[in-house]
């Protein structure tokens, strides 16, 4: 019998990432990630990075992260872009699409990056919304150089407010 007068240890809810359907535990469900892309964008360069999904892309390993912009004077700008894949009648195509700016300064294995920004933007790609806004022309560019050939059919089937996004 529980004593009224000891505090009840509470579970303590974090993120999960889930992509196995059957899990089942706390938590289960509560995120499906199976469904999201990571796309890195480095000069001017965008390729998938599976590793992105756990702060482990290429270019992340090894950085120590500040959320103060000014410890990395030096860095080069990067972004993480979360895209989300859905099917409709169609079929797939690319459903949202959030970029996350970051600094990266390889030689003094720093970096800047806001974490809750970006939770928050990978949140808004899996509720199938596009938010591009911190992206340059190349960047722009570059991103869907990789959506298209990646997958024709997808970009095709993709709503046009993605597609003039990126023009």
């Amino acid at each position: 019998m529980d004593n009224p007068n000891q505090p009840t240890e509470k579970k303590k809810l974090s993120l999960n990432v889930v992509s196995n359907k059957q899990h089942k535990g706390f938590g289960a469900g509560s995120i499906d990630l199976s469904q999201v892309a990571c796309v890195m964008i480095d000069e001017g360069v965008a390729y998938i990075d599976v590793g992105a999904m756990h702060a482990k892309s290429k270019i992340e390993k090894g950085i120590r992260f500040s959320p103060d912009k000014s410890l990395v004077p030096n860095g080069r700008p990067a972004w993480i872009v979360w895209v989300a894949v859905d099917r409709n009648e169609s079929g797939s195509y690319y459903a949202g699409a959030t970029s996350c700016e970051m600094l990266i300064d390889s030689e003094a294995r720093k970096g800047w990056k806001v974490l809750p920004d970006h939770v928050n933007r990978l949140d808004a790609a899996l509720k199938r919304k596009y938010m591009l806004d911190n992206i340059g022309p190349d960047e722009k560019t570059a991103l869907r150089k990789l959506l298209t050939e990646h997958n024709e059919e997808w970009w095709n089937n993709s709503p046009q407010e993605l597609k003039d996004l990126l023009d």
